[in-house]
């Protein structure tokens, strides 16, 4: 473990399963190191068991599965520099594990289906996004995991999905109203009657009002740009690319929107994209495309899913040097 830290960043990362969020936690460790970061799922406050909730009914994303009142009560303390006992939910077996010990870190990382249901948790989360994968996207997902990695059949992973689809509706989604940036996966569209879902129109949803916190905008702020990039510059095979910025607004607050429509041919290029951003939080130019080429194995780092999972994640890295300077300032005005 580093040194203990003076301020612990707390952020949240929200999103059904299996819509990128373990993805992205392996981008965040690209830029924060896994020396600075610990990150707890927040299955780990099931208070009910596999056989419980099948006996009950309840699932796993009704809050009546989940200890809300310990989910504060450690987060909190972790907040304030305190080392906590938190439980383990393991998911081979359905059961609760012994607690293991956690001490806080420089960055805290709450991830899984409610880090923003419960309004005490959610008033110690310093920077949040939320993964919002449309359903006909999410079936393309799931079919292709489930039935190629898992053998299930397509119609019982329909039905799962259907399943839990009330619960999802009435628990989880309603969240995307509190994060500061919300990651839209739609079908393109740019393929008429497209079923594939190859191709993808990824939206960023940034929130205007908060404080600190500078969205990122393409060409000109404040503006309504549609832009189709040069093909010269940015090979793009069918059926193209398309790239949008504008303001909109969502749960009745103002967001900058960038969107991009269509995947990139070839990740090098993404530079072309990169330049024409302004606020990105970069600390050098290219660092942006420099990060996708990483890892260019992660899923969705050819479309906007991974440029946009980079670009929170370089938000997150300047919300977190912004706080920390803050607390580095007040101690030295108090010493």
């Amino acid at each position: 473990m580093t040194n203990k830290p003076e301020r612990v960043v707390l952020i949240g990362v929200a999103g059904d399963s299996g819509c990128g969020k373990s993805t992205f936690l392996r981008r965040l460790i690209d830029l924060f190191g896994e020396e600075l970061m610990t990150v707890i799922c927040l299955d780990d406050y099931h208070c009910l068991d596999r056989k419980q909730r099948k006996e009950t009914g309840i699932t796993a994303l009704d809050p009546r599965a989940n200890n809300f009142d310990l989910m504060y009560e450690q987060i909190k303390a972790l907040k304030e520099g305190k080392s906590i006992d938190k439980p383990i939910y393991n998911h081979e077996t359905g059961l609760l594990d012994p607690p293991e010990r956690i001490e806080p870190n420089h960055i805290l990382v709450i991830e899984g289906l409610h880090p923003l249901y419960d309004e005490r948790v959610r008033s110690l989360i310093d920077f949040s996004v939320y993964f919002d994968i449309s359903d006909e996207v999410k079936i393309a997902w799931k079919i292709q995991r489930d039935m190629a990695e898992r053998g299930h059949r397509y119609e019982d992973v329909l039905a799962q999905i259907n399943s839990r689809k009330p619960d999802f509706e009435k628990f989880i989604e309603p969240q995307r109203e509190f994060a500061d940036i919300v990651l839209q996966v739609l079908p393109t569209n740019l393929i008429k009657g497209d079923k594939e879902r190859k191709v993808l129109r990824v939206r960023m949803l940034q929130r205007e009002d908060k404080q600190g916190f500078e969205p990122t905008y393409l060409f000109d702020e404040g503006s309504t740009i549609q832009w189709t990039p040069c093909g010269r510059k940015l090979t793009c095979s069918y059926p193209g690319m398309q790239l949008y910025y504008g303001s909109d607004v969502y749960y009745g607050r103002y967001v900058s929107v960038l969107e991009v429509d269509g995947q990139f041919d070839n990740l090098e290029e993404v530079i072309y994209i990169e330049t024409h951003l302004s606020k990105t939080s970069t600390k050098y130019e290219g660092e942006m495309t420099h990060l996708l080429l990483q890892h260019r194995e992660y899923p969705g780092s050819n479309n906007g899913t991974g440029l946009f999972q980079v670009l929170t994640g370089l938000k997150m890295r300047a919300a977190y040097e912004q706080l920390t300077a803050k607390e580095a300032k007040l101690a030295a005005v108090q010493v």
